[in-house]
């Protein structure tokens, strides 16, 4: 496994939430892509695509993560956002800079975790019953699947035996299967 890790997958799948609780665990560093381009650009991404569009939007993000890879640290894990992998070719970068990793749930789990959230965070998911949810999401989800499953490492969510996979089990999985890789 090659340093840094950059976890990947559809919005609410735990990259963010399980991927600091992970860099926690293990003792590296937890860089946010979302956050890192808000503090770069004074923009949230939505704020940044509302006022200047979504290609404008993807080429910044690009070089956001492109600048943070040449920073001299080498255990990092990474939350990209969840569109990041599925625009040029930015899963072939995402390799090239280390170890992907692919959080997949099924997308009514997806729905069913993401009603549990704020959704005011995610305006186009506002207001949304969780059939609606499901029905927004299904076809974002259904075109970014085959960019997703080019990771180098593909987690089943939920896990195992359990119904529901919380973040702490996420990390939790994710560490062991990290420490297993790594010696």
């Amino acid at each position: 496994m090659t340093y840094p890790i950059y976890l990947i997958g559809y919005m609410g799948a735990g990259k963010t939430t399980a991927g600091r609780l992970l860099a926690d665990k293990l003792g590296w560093h937890f860089v946010d892509l979302d956050q890192a381009f808000e503090q770069i650009h004074g923009y949230t991404p939505a704020e940044y695509i509302r006022e200047f569009g979504i290609e404008a939007f993807r080429r910044k993000e690009k070089y956001v993560l492109e600048d943070l890879a040449e920073l001299p640290i080498e255990k990092v894990i990474y939350a990209t956002g969840g569109g990041y992998p599925c625009w040029e070719d930015n899963m072939e970068c995402l390799k090239e800079l280390g170890t992907s990793i692919y959080l997949r749930w099924r997308p009514e789990h997806l729905a069913k975790r993401l009603m549990l959230t704020d959704l005011s965070e995610r305006p186009v998911l506002q207001g949304k019953t969780e059939e609606e949810l499901l029905a927004c999401i299904l076809p974002q989800f259904e075109a970014r699947e085959p960019f997703y499953a080019q990771a180098d490492i593909i987690v089943d969510v939920p896990l195992g035996e359990l119904s529901e996979a919380n973040d702490e089990q996420i990390a939790e999985h994710l560490c062991q299967l990290i420490k297993s890789k790594t010696k």
